[in-house]
């Protein structure tokens, strides 16, 4: 009798998940806020090998008992105790050798959040956990994380096309002048003024609140974010309001 006839053909059991080789599985949280008036990206200095002492985007292992959601929150509270936030899936990034210890596959997540609602802490795999401007990074990325942060940024800014992503960086009072500085940060453009405020007025995505705020010139109008209004109709197309190098 031959092998392949011996071998019963597989079932729930005799089952045998050892036989087959496994990757390892990942998350990575790409953590953005604006600080000091530019877009800032969270990132841990690693504490241990591989590439200890480089900086990195927070993120583990999975656990087998959890979800790929419950996995990034909890690396990324242990990591730097960022918290309740709304994460969102990014892309997976698996190629072969981005990782020297085994076969990893990585599911990254991105969220932008308020630097200010949160306080940052240093985890045992660490030795330091900090934010650092996106044009300005402190050297060379652990892993591929390089690559993994030019692809959220790039994500990131044709959200803001069909998305109020944007808003979750303001307070819950600001002028449109605070606006649209937060679009130009993400974007890396700098925006008509007049274009750009038309277009977001007429997008009818801001509430007036009738207040002003007191400055050198002439007093600002301040608005709230209308929250009733239906993101999937929202459409900014900001190109059309990008300032003409030209002109």
């Amino acid at each position: 009798m031959s092998e392949s006839a011996s071998q019963a053909p597989e079932s729930a059991e005799n089952y045998d998940a050892s036989r087959y080789e496994r990757p390892s599985v990942t998350v990575d949280v790409v953590i953005f806020t604006l600080k000091e008036r530019e877009l800032h990206v969270l990132l841990v200095k690693r504490g241990h090998w591989p590439y200890e002492g480089y900086w990195a985007i927070p993120g583990g292992f999975v656990n087998m008992d959890e979800s790929l959601d419950q996995a990034a929150r909890r690396e990324l509270e242990e990591e730097t105790g960022v918290r309740d936030v709304y994460l969102e899936q990014l892309y997976t990034f698996g190629d072969v050798g981005r990782d020297p210890r085994t076969r990893v596959i990585s599911i990254a997540y991105i969220a932008l959040i308020r630097a200010d609602t949160q306080r940052l802490r240093v985890s045992d795999e660490s030795s330091d956990v900090g934010w650092f401007p996106v044009s300005a990074l402190p050297g060379s990325l652990a892993f591929d994380h390089e690559r993994i942060l030019t692809f959220a940024l790039n994500r990131l800014r044709s959200k803001l096309e069909y998305t109020t992503l944007a808003f979750q960086l303001l307070p819950e009072v600001f002028s449109i002048l605070e606006l649209k500085h937060i679009y130009e940060q993400i974007l890396g453009e700098q925006l008509d003024k007049g274009n750009f405020y038309r277009k977001i007025k007429e997008a009818g995505l801001l509430e007036a609140t009738g207040m002003l705020r007191e400055g050198r010139g002439r007093p600002t109008h301040l608005y709230r974010f209308n929250r009733a209004r239906a993101e999937g109709d929202f459409v900014f197309r900001w190109r059309e309001a990008k300032v003409n190098d030209e002109g």
